[in-house]
């Protein structure tokens, strides 16, 4: 009986120790793998950003004194000068190639121009015909160009992740100022009407200086490049072509003007991008 017993109890232990093994089998080995590894996100171009710039810009007023009459004199004049201002504008990245936005800017110049112009001379012989008078009218004029601004699209290729190729254009306004004085020189000459030994000092006639601004509204087109030297920051250049078209000036006067105004603005800035987070990839 006690061998029974034994063998019994020996038979109960090997099923035992068989059930247990055949439920370590069923249950998969645990798989140890290596921790992931971050991916930089690289560059985002998507969202606000505001900045600065400076430059020069090279302007040319094309005047006409009393335009549509026997004495229309038309004048062109450079007004050059430096200028600096502030950007704000919007970027939405639309692929890693492409990139669309929206930006404004004001601008302050220092862009001025001035030029003496002859619009006629007249000659009357005297009464007895010994003597004649020459009248010469002059005009110093200056024109300038306090500030502008302009609502831009821009469109750009991704030459790089962090360097953007765009073209640029839209609408412009800015002030263009006018200021004239004309003033008559009265000489008398001889002998004859047609003589030409002076008789007698000249003498001036100064005229009422003269001066308006106009805000004037035209369209710009340009292209640039934009660099990016971390997430936020970037430095641009930028090249403008500008043009306000022509108005009138002292309209319905004696001194009627007629000035068409056009610029090329070279500027360098640098802006600071608001960007939403970037989820890194793993």
């Amino acid at each position: 009986m006690k061998h029974i017993t034994l063998a019994a109890t020996g038979l109960a232990l090997i099923a035992l120790s068989s059930a247990a093994a055949a439920a370590d089998m069923s249950v998969p080995s645990r798989v140890y793998t290596k921790a992931p590894v971050l991916v930089d996100p690289g560059y985002n171009w998507t969202g606000f950003y505001a900045g600065l710039n400076g430059g020069y810009s090279w302007g040319k007023a094309d005047a006409v004194f009393l335009p549509g009459t026997a004495f229309a004199t038309p004048v062109k004049q450079d007004v050059n000068g430096g200028l600096g201002g502030g950007q704000i504008g919007y970027n939405w990245q639309l692929d890693r190639t492409w990139v669309v936005g929206l930006e404004a800017d004001i601008q302050g110049t220092g862009e001025r121009g001035r030029a003496t112009s002859t619009p006629g001379t007249t000659r009357i012989t005297l009464p007895g015909g010994d003597f004649n008078l020459v009248a010469t009218t002059s005009a110093a004029s200056s024109w300038s160009f306090p500030w502008f601004a302009t609502f831009r699209g821009r469109v750009g290729l991704l030459a790089t992740p962090d360097l953007l190729l765009y073209g640029t254009g839209g609408l412009a306004v800015g002030e263009v100022k006018y200021s004239t004085q004309t003033s008559t020189t009265a000489q008398i000459f001889g002998p004859g009407s047609q003589g030409t030994t002076p008789s007698g000092a000249a003498v001036t006639v100064a005229g009422t200086p003269l001066s308006e601004s106009q805000t004037r509204v035209g369209w710009t087109l340009g292209a640039g490049l934009e660099k990016k030297f971390d997430r936020n920051w970037s430095a641009k250049l930028e090249y403008l072509y500008l043009d306000l078209g022509s108005k009138s000036y002292f309209a319905g006067t004696a001194n009627q003007t007629d000035v068409s105004f056009h610029d090329h603005i070279f500027r360098a800035g640098i802006n600071y991008a608001f960007n939403p987070a970037v989820v890194a990839k793993y």
